[in-house]
């Protein structure tokens, strides 16, 4: 995604076209006359507010503009859903806020100059873990989701270091009567469904 748009372009406005193609793709093809805009916009506006930015709506509105602008570019925009390609696009949005001008423009000699710079560390620091913990949920999901059989597999099978981890998996191996090298092929097919499945979950 290319979501770090420039300024410049951010505060393009959106074409009537451009915005009703918008209103029909948060409403999934269907009209809404616009209710969909107004509860997704309140939920980013919510999203903003639990950041402690200054200014949420504007940023909310900046939000569904570039989501707007993005889909009239590309014409469609693949997602499982629209408000979860919204929410990816306000993490930058906020990222990109905390390094707005605002903040790169205070004298280095000012004390708070330090404060701004923690705070945007600790606030990044914050979206990373928020995004980790995210992923180990939807991980924990996607494995309950495989057969009995499969979690012992691919759980075993990087379980340990070194010595520990090959033994691990000759007795795998062992246990449900194929070779190692089948071992390897069926838990490499089983992670790549779990990375997609993780993926989907995660947006």
């Amino acid at each position: 995604m290319h979501e770090s748009t420039s300024h410049a372009e951010v505060s393009q406005p959106v074409s009537a076209n451009a915005f009703e193609r918008f209103l029909k793709w948060l409403d999934n093809g269907s009209v809404s006359d616009g209710d969909s805009y107004l509860v997704m916009q309140k939920r980013l506006v919510a999203y903003f507010e639990r950041k402690n930015c200054s200014d949420p709506d504007e940023l909310a509105d900046d939000t569904l503009a570039r989501v707007a602008r993005r889909l009239d570019q590309e014409g469609d925009i693949k997602a499982d859903a629209p408000a979860q390609y919204c929410y990816i696009v306000a993490r930058y949005v906020f990222l990109e806020h905390l390094r707005s001008k605002e903040a790169r423009t205070i004298s280095l000699g000012d004390p708070s100059a330090n404060l701004t710079a923690r705070g945007l560390a600790a606030a990044e620091l914050d979206d990373e873990r928020e995004l980790r913990e995210k992923l180990l949920t939807c991980l924990e999901k996607c494995t309950a989701e495989l057969s009995d059989e499969n979690r012992e597999m691919i759980i075993g099978y990087y379980q340990g270091n070194e010595r520990t981890k090959i033994n691990n998996r000759r007795s795998i191996a062992s246990k449900f009567g194929i070779s190692m090298n089948a071992l390897s092929i069926r838990t490499c097919r089983m992670r790549d469904k779990l990375e997609a499945c993780v993926k989907k979950c995660a947006g």
